[in-house]
């Protein structure tokens, strides 16, 4: 009787042990079973995202090709005139250009927005013009190229992306925190006059309002406007890189679907990671004036600022 009572009393011990060490272990498997999915997600949603330059995988300005893992680069963000009413396709302009630099040793990024306005040197054109046309006449190869001609630093690689996956990606995140630097009203993505209105103050924008923000020129000037889309992008990495967003990867990736394109494989998105974490970024911008040239305005760029800013993000990157 003593022997079947402890070997009764093992056993409770080890269903105990079970019923603690159990939930933990299915816990594991399903994080592991959502973590190897999430991952299968983002390699398909790479993988239909990809978009090779016509000039190959290495720019001109660069002796060889880079590595993101362990070379400084260069990442042109574009935000395309395109999705909810709209349907421009190649033809759309851009509405956002910002160059991002990375720096590997510092973990340390310079973000350069570029006033959609500014009167650049296209050279596939062989010609000025405002530079969001570049896109609408020679797709991003066009923009690649204007900007290299413009800033004399390689762009290495770029990210593309419509109205409809700004809006989707923002949402999928539940939203992202920004401070709203004055109370306005703006058409939202279907072009509908004064269908957003925003308050002045810090707080949690949908996907229709960030792009509100972002894309607005009531509130001041386009290098303002241009800080406040760098903003907007910081707030989405800091949200993508929360560990409350870990269960939206998946809405994350859906949301991209066909509305973005990039050069960056998944592996090389990986290696961005430790940027996103860090978050070390400055904000630089051109200035200039405005100006009327036939009757069109341009916003003419101020000479000694541009050759400040291509050797501030030169010297980041480390080129001659």
């Amino acid at each position: 009787m003593k022997y079947n009572a402890r070997i009764e009393k093992r056993n409770k011990k080890k269903r105990k042990r079970f019923f603690i060490i159990a939930p933990i272990l299915l816990l594991f498997f399903l994080v592991a079973g959502y973590g190897g999915f999430l991952t299968y997600k983002a390699i398909s949603a790479a993988d239909d995202a990809h978009m090779d330059l016509d000039r190959g995988g290495k720019s001109e300005l660069r002796e060889k090709a880079v590595d993101p893992g362990i070379d400084n680069i260069t990442v042109l963000f574009l935000g395309i005139d395109d999705g909810g009413s709209r349907n421009f396709g190649d033809s759309a302009r851009t509405d956002a250009i910002m160059l991002a630099t990375f720096n590997r040793k510092d973990k340390s990024v310079k973000m350069l927005s570029i006033p959609r306005d500014s009167y650049v040197y296209q050279p596939d054109r062989e010609k000025n013009d405002k530079i969001n046309h570049a896109h609408a006449f020679n797709g991003i190869d066009g923009v690649v190229n204007t900007i290299e001609s413009l800033l004399d630093i390689p762009v290495d690689y770029y990210v593309r992306m419509n109205f409809a996956a700004f809006i989707e990606v923002v949402d999928a995140l539940n939203g992202i925190e920004v401070d709203v630097p004055l109370s306005f009203s703006e058409m939202d993505s279907h072009d509908r006059k004064n269908a957003i209105r925003l308050e002045k103050g810090y707080q949690t924008l949908n996907g229709e309002e960030a792009l509100a923000l972002a894309r607005t020129r009531k509130l001041d000037n386009d290098i303002e406007r241009g800080k406040r889309q760098q903003l907007i992008v910081q707030g989405i990495l800091k949200k993508a890189a929360s560990v409350t967003s870990i269960t939206r990867y998946g809405n994350v990736f859906d949301a991209l679907g066909n509305n973005i394109t990039t050069n960056l494989r998944f592996t090389q998105l990986t290696s961005l990671h430790d940027y996103v974490i860090g978050l070390s970024t400055e904000s630089l911008t051109i200035s200039g004036q405005d100006e009327y040239i036939n009757g069109v305005y341009y916003y003419q760029l101020d000479e000694t600022s541009l050759n400040e800013t291509k050797q501030i993000l030169k010297q980041h990157l480390e080129i001659n």
